[in-house]
């Protein structure tokens, strides 16, 4: 319940993709508030940095590119 109240205040969608490192199906939060976007992010089973780009458009993913950064 507390997250589902989180993710309406700060409009934030679960998007859903396959790691590009472990190729394991995993989720991260989009702010959908926030237009362009380019981040780095670690992956919640593998722990490897996936850079994120995405853009949105009236609060919808339109653009979700996820990239493997190697170490």
């Amino acid at each position: 319940m507390l997250i589902a109240i989180l993710l309406e205040h700060f409009k934030m969608v679960e998007k859903f993709f396959i790691c590009p490192h472990c190729w394991q199906n995993i989720s991260m939060l989009i702010d959908i508030s926030v237009e362009k976007q380019l981040y780095i992010e670690d992956c919640e089973n593998c722990c490897n940095p996936i850079e994120i780009e995405c853009e949105v458009k009236s609060n919808e993913i339109t653009y979700f590119n996820p990239q493997p950064i190697g170490q």
